[in-house]
């Protein structure tokens, strides 16, 4: 990079594993309404539970690999056998739960989809619009809010695991339900409609 290049100013928690730059620029925070790739982004939050977004990340295709695509369908169906299976697979988490979890949550995800458009369902606990927030500092960011609550309380309704308010309000975030670039962030004008 020569010196006349200007980096673009990301917020905070960003690293500067381009992976994790790649995910922030083009991705967390950009509305997403697609009910398929909402499923995707759900579990893989689960997945991260306890562990670092970036493990997570490079971790990502190999699970696109081993559930097709995040087929709620095939995900479903695995048998125990199959799960034993994923296991063993060096590319992904090994947590027993997190696989058993991944396999509940599609069959959850299948009988919300047959009752109602589950991106809808969704949205719906944001008014179905992104909420726009303005905090100019990582500290002010929350791990978790109402909307949050109430949303990680109707997937527990609904037979989720893995979806507690903390891991929803990620989930918000990633999807852009929420934006919470800060106010110094290059994508903030852009993802708060300025």
């Amino acid at each position: 990079m020569s010196s006349s290049e200007v980096v673009p100013q990301r917020c905070q928690w960003c690293s500067t594993d381009p992976i994790y730059q790649a995910y922030h620029d083009s991705e967390w925070g950009v509305p997403e309404r697609d009910a398929q790739r909402l499923f995707e982004k759900l579990l893989l939050d689960g997945f991260q539970a306890g562990l670092s977004w970036i493990t997570i990340l490079k971790k990502r295709d190999r699970y696109r690999e081993v559930y097709r695509g995040f087929d709620p369908q095939f995900m479903a169906n695995q048998t125990d056998n199959d799960l034993l299976d994923l296991l063993e697979d060096t590319g992904i988490i090994r947590n027993r739960l997190k696989v058993k979890g991944a396999r509940q949550n599609a069959q959850a995800w299948l009988r919300l989809s047959e009752q109602t458009d589950p991106g809808e369902w969704m949205w719906q606990f944001v008014g179905g619009e992104p909420l726009i927030n303005h905090f100019t500092s990582i500290s002010q960011v929350p791990v978790k809010t109402a909307e949050a609550e109430a949303m990680s309380k109707a997937l527990k309704k609904a037979g989720f695991t893995f979806v507690g308010p903390t891991i929803c309000y990620a989930f918000m975030q990633a999807t852009g339900m929420v934006m919470d670039h800060t106010t110094d962030c290059f994508r903030y004008p852009a993802l708060c409609g300025a």
